[in-house]
């Protein structure tokens, strides 16, 4: 009884996931309480993947992440990777590619947290869908970890079952680092490939109805060149001021006159007045842009550097002394301890030098003040309305190195084995707030906690599927349609181990196979290398669900998916990775 109600609970949860847009946290999470309730599994069972080594060390990687971003390390990351071609196809072979290749080496997990935050603020800056991009790395990731033994944790679980085993079984033989490569280099270049040509197509654009860039108001800002920037002597289109969202550069204000008619080539010079008007979002953007400063003069005068304060909302009400007069005849920091930086009014563009301009009622005001302001000046009659505008405060350039060593640290540990996953990227979490590379606030708000849920509830699911039985009855069930030979029984093995590590873990899909491929192999009479193989390629391939897979999962929310987008794709994914492995595997590693 206990297996078919497990089996209808995923049947509930899947058909949920697929036909709702109910999030992936809630919809896990109730499947595994239903199991807990029902009494089909203890509490310890249901929610140990709440404690998941790897569901920690995704948290623990989301506090590194936010500390490359907010660094600015992360735009580097973006540059270094994506560039700015024109066509989401020539993104993709820029992506995918080196992300695979490092995959061959490294945990995939810190690869899809490092890259998540630089994808996401690299499409948002190009007006472009990061749905687009988010699921194929993924899908990367787990290619590339097929290309090597170190690649993935499920090759090396293999490979202990099979030294465990080895002299038992005749044929068996240990696997070297490089043995299945290969194999898996040409599964991870087709598999990219085939993301590369279908994802543009398959993938919808994700990107809500209305978005943060659509604000209706139009604010005018006024940013300096400063000396020394790396900004100097680069053009317009060349410093990423062309395509913004949502805004444009309206002119520039240099010593020997106004260019109101800024061309893309046009060079930038030390201490040029740039004018902008757009959004909130194109104006928090802007100025976390190294070498360029507000214009106001009284910025500098704000106590507290600028990656400690925060930019505020404030629209002027008619008990506002300071309405009729200009904001610098005002002295608007004196009377507020604020500064003006960006003006907004009736949607329309505000024209003149931010401290020339006359303040009217309703004006909306965008304010760079310290953190505390928005909350001890929200009840003044001389505003109408006060918000601070989150995940505004500026980007503490001078960490990004700090950060990157951090990153390069913390892979390298993980890598070289001297350190858990877990180890290092707790260690490396912490160093990011002890170097300053953001605030212990920033590193608690930027941990993802639906996708940690989910996680959690995923591993709890799976862990209900194999103490319920359920999970040797889908063996069974697979292996009773009959292997009379070594290449039915490689096939069946291998889709048996796909369905199972979209269900389960990849490493417990892999574990619980490998011994029906001893037997088949005992049974048949040939070396149990190719089926040994086919189990550890198909555990791996875990395209077609986001609970697969902890990556498929971190990018779900981020990229806004739905459950069919990963069939979308992953279907296809899934037919062209079994077709090269099972075609392959018996190349390399023969039946006799």
């Amino acid at each position: 009884m206990e297996p078919w109600l497990v089996a209808g609970t995923v049947v509930v949860v899947l058909t949920l996931l697929m036909v709702t847009s109910l999030s992936a946290d809630a919809v896990l999470f109730g499947g595994v309480a239903f199991l807990f309730v029902a009494g089909v599994v203890d509490a310890r069972t249901a929610f140990q993947g709440l404690a998941n080594e790897g569901m920690l060390t995704v948290g623990a990687l989301f506090v590194v992440a936010e500390g490359l971003r907010q660094t600015g390390a992360v735009g580097r990351l973006s540059a270094l990777l994506l560039g700015d071609p024109a066509r989401v196809r020539a993104t993709l072979l820029r992506l995918l590619l080196p992300v695979a290749g490092a995959s061959a080496f490294l945990n995939n997990t810190p690869i899809v947290a490092a890259m998540m935050p630089a994808i996401t603020e690299w499409s948002r800056r190009r007006q472009v869908a990061a749905s687009k991009f988010l699921l194929p790395l993924s899908y990367a990731t787990i290619l590339g970890g097929t290309i090597s033994m170190i690649g993935t944790s499920t090759n090396l679980v293999v490979s202990g079952l099979v030294a465990n085993n080895v002299s038992d079984h005749p044929g068996l033989r240990t696997l070297g680092i490089f043995d299945i490569t290969p194999v898996g280099l040409p599964l991870a270049i087709v598999g990219c490939g085939v993301v590369i040509l279908l994802a543009p197509v398959l993938l919808p654009d994700r990107r809500p109805a209305i978005s943060r860039t659509d604000d209706p108001r139009e604010y005018t800002l006024e940013l300096l060149v400063q000396p020394g920037s790396p900004l100097v002597g680069a053009s317009v289109e060349s410093a990423g001021l062309r395509n913004l969202p949502g805004g444009f550069l309206i002119e520039i204000d240099r010593e020997d006159g106004v260019l109101a008619a800024v061309e893309p080539w046009t060079k930038l010079r030390a201490g040029d007045r740039l004018v902008f008007a757009g959004p909130r979002d194109m104006v928090v953007d802007l100025k976390r842009l190294p070498g360029l400063v507000p214009a106001p003069d009284q910025v500098f005068k704000l106590q507290g550097s600028d990656s400690e304060r925060t930019m505020v909302e404030a629209v002027v009400a008619s008990a506002n002394p300071l309405v009729g007069r200009s904001i610098k005849q005002g002295a608007f920091r004196s009377t507020f301890d604020a500064v003006v930086v960006a003006v907004a009014r009736d949607g329309e563009r505000v024209q003149g030098r931010i401290g020339d301009i006359v303040l009217e009622v309703g004006d909306v005001l965008l304010l760079e003040a310290p953190p505390e302001w928005a909350s001890s000046n929200r009840d003044r009659r001389e505003f109408y309305l006060v918000s601070e505008v989150e995940d505004s405060t500026g980007f503490r350039h001078d960490r990004a190195g700090v950060a990157l060593v951090l990153l390069a640290a913390m892979i390298g540990a993980a890598a070289l084995e001297w350190a858990s996953m877990l180890q290092a990227s707790l260690v490396a979490a912490f160093a990011m707030v002890a170097t300053g590379c953001l605030t212990a606030l920033s590193a608690r708000r930027s941990i993802d906690w639906p996708v940690l849920v989910a996680i959690g509830a995923a591993l709890g699911l799976g862990e209900a599927i194999r103490t319920s039985g359920l999970d040797r009855l889908l063996v069974e069930g697979l292996a009773s349609l009959g292997a009379e030979d070594p290449w039915s029984a490689m096939v069946v093995i291998y889709v048996g181990t796909a369905v199972l590590t979209e269900l389960i873990t990849n490493n417990a899909a892999a574990a619980l196979m490998f011994p029906f491929a001893l037997s088949a192999a005992d049974k048949l009479g040939v070396s149990p290398m190719p089926l040994v193989v086919a189990v550890m390629f198909a555990a791996s391939a875990s395209f077609s669900t986001p609970i697969g897979y902890q990556t498929n999962l971190m990018v779900y929310g981020p990229g806004g998916y739905r459950f069919s987008d990963y069939l979308r794709l992953g279907l296809v994914l899934q037919v062209v990775a079994a077709v090269v492995s099972i075609s392959l595997i018996p190349l390399v590693f023969p039946f006799g």
